[in-house]
């Protein structure tokens, strides 16, 4: 069962801490008094005024925007009515805390003038920071969906999480996480377009099915002038890419129809060992050499290097 102990000084769970209400000496002789170190547990699951001087951001936090005029509103009522919500912090040690949740409160409080706010002082290793600060930007739906796909992002990169892991954490389905993160692997305008609201996570999540970005920059143009809906796009998306694999289909046969092509493609593959194209154009052509592997890509360089 937690504690959670109100008006207590922090000296009562931090030695480090004097009372500065009183003289020097005073406080010194106090400190003499305390024979026993405090027990590290009674550090953990209290709630203290902290002086916000004292209290670091969150390296962790996902979030990246704050809207002023939200944190505006948030101060004015933080000034007539106080934080009635804690912060929760770790305590680093020497009379420095961390901030787990709760930056926005944090902001808006600097800006209502606070020398000293509430916090939930709680145990955190750096993996449950960076867990704790995402889980609580999800759930109050605070975060736009590309920080989302970041949090979700840095908790593979930094935790070395699978998808699986990092749903089971932060309470999705797979599918939910892996759709988030394809969207940091759409082009720099698309991303702008949903950071701005001018279109939906499910917009998005059809673009990403288009290969060519002059396809992508068209339907966006449309998705944002003629308001498109998400059904409409994934439409568009299907008869593009129906039109692009006859295009393709339609290549092919004609290579296969050119018994030259054929011979030379395969004398390619045979001498390079992979997977080699040939296509004809209306001028020349084009050889496409597939590599599946840096290694795979080095071993057919070096089979070049080798021709005199």
């Amino acid at each position: 069962m937690s504690k959670k102990v109100l008006g207590r000084g922090l000296g009562a769970f931090f030695p480090e801490y004097e009372d500065e209400s009183k003289p020097a000496s005073e406080n010194k002789s106090e400190n003499r008094k305390t024979a026993n170190p405090v027990d590290p547990a009674l550090k953990a699951n209290v709630v203290l005024d902290i002086p916000v001087a004292h209290i670091r951001a969150n390296p962790s936090q996902p979030r990246k925007e704050f809207r002023d005029e939200s944190l505006d509103e948030l101060a004015d009522s933080i000034k007539k009515h106080g934080l009635i919500q804690p912060i929760t912090v770790r305590y680093l040690g020497e009379k420095r805390f961390e901030l787990i949740s709760g930056e926005r409160r944090l902001r808006a409080s600097k800006l209502a003038g606070l020398e000293s706010i509430p916090g939930f002082i709680r145990e955190a290793d750096d993996e449950e920071i960076l867990t704790l600060a995402i889980i609580e930007n999800i759930q109050r739906e605070d975060l736009t969906p590309l920080e989302v796909a970041l949090g979700y992002q840095r908790m593979m990169d930094e935790l070395s999480l699978t998808q699986m892991e990092v749903a089971e954490k932060v309470g999705k389905n797979r599918t939910t996480v892996t759709n988030m993160v394809r969207l940091l692997n759409l082009p720099d305008f698309i991303q702008a377009a949903l950071r701005d609201e001018k279109i939906s996570t499910g917009h998005a999540r059809a673009l990403i099915n288009l290969k060519a970005e002059s396809e992508q920059k068209k339907l966006l143009s449309k998705i944002i002038n003629q308001s498109l809906s998400v059904r409409e796009v994934e439409e568009h998306v299907r008869k593009l890419e129906k039109k692009n694999e006859q295009k393709r289909k339609k290549k092919s046969s004609a290579n296969k129809e050119n018994p030259f092509l054929n011979e030379i493609s395969e004398r390619l593959k045979r001498t390079l060992s992979t997977k080699v194209d040939v296509k004809e154009k209306n001028k020349g052509g084009e050889i496409r050499i597939s590599y599946y592997s840096d290694d795979d890509l080095e071993r057919i360089l070096q089979l070049f290097e080798k021709i005199d």
